[in-house]
């Protein structure tokens, strides 16, 4: 089923203080969720503890960074009291300058839910008015056009939060049912107020990771299911290629106790109905690489997940502005929360497991359509026969655009963590590009399910002509299930065809996650 046939009532997801998960954040991007504001009156307390903190501070003429004093390097300057209501404004309107394609609607969504998550902690002093302006944009379906590309990471996604905190205020643009709207306009439209922000409101919005951390959450949920799906081609492979089912014994596997890895080869091992080492008499004793090493390819992104899981979580879950109100203690607490170095590092790294998942599969289609490799096969696996299988030439087309994809891929593994840049008067001497690791690693998923896409036309058209070859071949139960399906989207390759509109509705299968694939 697509996620747009969703009929059944979305689930509410409560903001308050208490501890998220990254699949609250990707249920709410992809609308199977909305975020409702919690009405504790505990909660809705502690936040506006924060706010009249600021505000008594303010009477008293105390001190605050990005409320009296100018931003970054400008702290130096301080802002006459009767102009501090009109800093907000000016934060969010000169960081105005994103450039690149816009965040689409799901990733768009996601960086909403990943800024109130951060706000309703209670320590970036703003008013419980402004994180109900955010629900409302949810509930009007407003969804302001950020663009993607500005940020270094650190003093936060300054400028494509600006965004957010402009459309809030009722300025620039907005998507509404996918026409661009300009946010006044539509806000009226909805009957809501403007927002006038409040003293430090700007820079709560603005001075954190939303972002990078809104995207990483949708980039683990791909991944993971990539991980899945690489494995169930895999095994296609495998039976297409007439291999060695032994490859993925448990004994073998438990004296290389990676958890993850281990887990790989037992859902290999389901698929293919392993019952124990055979006779395979004529047969090479190993499979290549590709294949027999599938479960430490696949295992090193298994391994990993859980590690991703936990810096994104704890990032999400985190007060990331600066500075830190703590409105208990009556203190305001100078610091760098703002910095995305564990969403750097996790993004940076899961786009090179992701990517070698690509390699794997560029390098099991290789042997699939090569007559040399592929146990007797036909040659690009054409499944022409008689005299018009001279002109025909099955996959071979095919194999190339895998081949680029996944040299794309492979390309963007250069880690973005490491090119640091110092920016702003070297206030910002150091700066995390979290947010352009995030973004690579959406670019690196993209094309390795384009990659897995061409690999399920692949292994669908092995399987069926390693049938024809041998018609008494037993198809394991899991693999004959996942065939039937294939076969509802692909037809066999007989007579040369485009195959564009069968790979586009595969990515829609795979971005979807149609498949029930293992527990």
């Amino acid at each position: 089923m697509l996620l747009s046939d969703i009929t059944t009532p979305r689930r509410n997801v409560r903001f308050d203080r208490k501890r998220l998960a990254l699949e609250d954040i990707v249920d709410i991007a992809r609308g199977s969720a909305r975020p409702v504001l919690s009405d504790d009156p505990a909660f809705r307390a502690a936040i506006a503890r924060g706010a009249d903190f600021l505000d008594r501070l303010l009477r008293e003429e105390g001190a605050i960074y990005g409320v009296t004093t100018g931003y970054g390097d400008s702290c130096t300057v301080d802002v006459p009291l009767d102009l501090v209501p009109e800093l907000p404004h000016h934060l969010y309107t000169y960081h105005g300058c994103g450039l690149g394609t816009w965040l689409t609607p799901e990733q768009t969504r996601a960086v909403m839910g990943a800024r109130l998550a951060s706000l309703s902690k209670g320590y970036s002093g703003v008013s419980v008015g402004l994180l109900e302006q955010i629900v409302r944009l949810f509930d009007a379906g407003l969804l302001p056009l950020i663009p993607s590309e500005g940020s270094v990471g650190a003093s936060g996604d300054l400028t494509p939060l600006s965004y957010l905190a402009a459309v809030l205020c009722g300025e620039r643009e907005v998507l509404r049912d996918g026409v661009q709207v300009p946010a006044a306009q539509a806000l009226a439209d909805a009957g809501i107020a403007p927002l006038r922000l409040r003293p430090k409101e700007g820079l709560a919005i603005m001075n954190g990771t939303a972002v990078m951390t809104g995207l990483a959450c949708l980039a683990w949920d791909r991944a993971d299911y990539l991980a899945r799906l690489v494995t169930r081609i895999t095994a296609l492979a495998s039976f297409a290629l007439d291999g060695h089912d032994h490859h993925f014994d448990e004994s073998l596997f438990a004296v290389k106790p990676h958890a993850g890895m281990q887990g790989v080869a037992a859902w290999l091992r389901a698929d293919l109905e392993y019952a124990g080492q055979r006779e395979r008499n004529g047969k090479r004793l190993q499979d290549r690489y590709s294949i027999r090493c599938a479960p430490h390819v696949i295992g090193v992104l298994a391994d990993a997940l859980p590690f991703f899981r936990t810096a994104i979580e704890n990032e999400l879950n985190s007060a990331n502005d600066n500075p830190i109100i703590d409105a208990e203690g009556e203190r305001v607490l100078h610091g760098g929360h703002f910095y995305g170095g564990h969403i750097a590092f996790a993004m940076d790294g899961m786009k090179n497991a992701v990517a070698n998942l690509a390699d794997l599969l560029d390098r099991q289609m290789a042997l699939l359509v090569d007559a040399r490799y592929n146990a007797g096969l036909p040659a690009n696996l054409s499944g022409m026969e008689g005299r018009e299988a001279a002109i025909n030439h099955g996959l071979k087309a095919l194999q190339i655009s895998a081949s680029a994809w996944t040299a794309e891929a492979l390309k963007l593994t250069m880690p973005a963590s490491v090119f640091s840049r110092s920016t702003e008067c070297h206030n910002q001497d150091k700066v995390s590009m979290g947010t352009i690791a995030a973004r690579d690693c959406l670019r690196v998923l993209e094309l390795t399910e384009q990659v897995a896409a061409a690999l399920l036309v692949t292994v669908r058209q092995g399987a069926w002509l390693r049938l024809r070859v041998d018609p008494r071949r037993a198809v394991p139960a899991p693999l004959a299930r996942m065939l039937h399906l294939l076969g509802q989207d692909i037809a066999p390759v007989t007579e040369d065809r485009r195959l564009d509109p069968e790979l586009r509705l595969l990515l829609g299968r795979i971005r979807d996650q149609a498949w029930s694939l293992y527990a």
